[in-house]
């Protein structure tokens, strides 16, 4: 019998160095670029978005602020071409104290033991509102293809435990929150089941999981409220000109919601987000109702996702976006 020869390349390390020659004016300038940025937030399981490089904190500047989507919160990112070092794990402190950060990532060619035990012991001691994570970075590459970065995932929190001793505010008992995470993980566990071509990040302990679509400052995402005992999806947009963008779409009313059925429109006029969402009943503290809550949700996150992606993308903004965008860049 007769078999076709196949030939597999072998993956050769490249040096850092040879790649980024300085790690202010090319390193972080690669890192804050938006496809890199969701490369390192798939490795975190957070979806970033840019917000600022070498921003200015006192005396020093951060290596790059970010914000995480489907929240306000802020996320401190230091990076390295070598292996970690006292001076940036004090640099990363000032830095996320500074600007009231709740997430903190630092990226290095080698995370040491003394400061891989570090970054787990801040996880261990604060709050559940505070994530650290720490990276290191690879570049590998095939024959002579270009080089691809690889992030491997070193130190992270630990959800279930800081869902356990994490202060918690009286609306969301530890148990909510134990029970969300498991919510969020077997929807996820059901989306890749059925191969869907969503992004899927790692879900946290809280009542919603967002997802992108393409556009910053606009997200979708799904909810699950315990109080009123259902589950939604909805296109969340909070970008500067937030009620420009919803008027345009709500322009295109008609053929949206002939794509996806009745959908309520909330402006939010004293606030300067929008929404346009779709809720059923669903109450997550009823496990028997997961498997229908999953497929639902998961058939309104790809249907919603297909309904407005190109949509929000085409949104004509004007200079207003123009200047957003800048003033993103910072």
């Amino acid at each position: 019998m007769n078999h076709s020869k196949k030939t597999l390349g072998s993956l050769q390390r490249v040096d850092l160095r040879d790649f980024w020659e300085d790690e202010a004016r090319e390193f972080t300038p690669w890192l804050a670029e938006e496809r890199n940025l969701r490369l390192l937030g798939e490795a975190i399981g957070i979806e970033l978005e840019f917000e600022a490089a070498e921003s200015r904190v006192g005396a020093f500047k951060a290596d790059i602020v970010a914000k995480e989507v489907g929240t306000e919160d802020r996320v401190i990112i230091e990076n390295q071409l070598e292996r970690t070092n006292h001076d940036h794990l004090g640099k990363l402190l000032t830095y996320a104290s500074g600007v009231g950060a709740k997430v903190v990532v630092w990226v290095a060619s080698e995370i040491t033991d003394e400061h891989r035990r570090a970054i787990d012991w801040l996880n261990e001691i604060t709050g559940e509102q505070f994530s650290f994570f720490a990276l290191e970075i690879e570049l590998w590459r095939i024959g002579n293809s270009e080089p691809a970065p690889k992030f491997n995932l070193v130190c992270q929190p630990n959800d279930w435990a800081k869902s356990l001793t994490g202060s918690e505010s009286p609306s969301e008992p530890t148990e909510t929150k134990l029970s969300q995470l498991e919510f969020w993980k077997g929807l996820v566990d059901h989306a890749k089941g059925k191969g869907t071509a969503l992004s899927l990040r790692k879900p946290r302990p809280q009542n919603w999981y967002s997802l992108a679509v393409g556009r910053s400052r606009f997200h979708l995402s799904l909810t699950a409220n315990t109080r009123l005992r259902r589950v939604g999806c909805e296109l969340y947009i909070r970008h500067r000109q937030s009620k420009k963008a919803f008027a345009l779409l709500q322009g295109q009313r008609t053929a949206i919601e002939a794509e996806l059925g009745v959908l309520e429109w909330q402006e939010l006029p004293h606030r300067r987000d929008c929404r346009i969402v779709q809720y059923r009943p669903g109450d997550i503290e009823d496990r028997t109702q997961w498997p229908e809550l999953h497929a639902w949700l998961l058939e309104r996150a790809e249907s919603f996702y297909k309904a407005f992606t190109k949509r929000v993308r085409d949104l004509n903004l004007g200079e207003d976006d123009e200047e957003e965008e800048a003033e993103n860049a910072g």
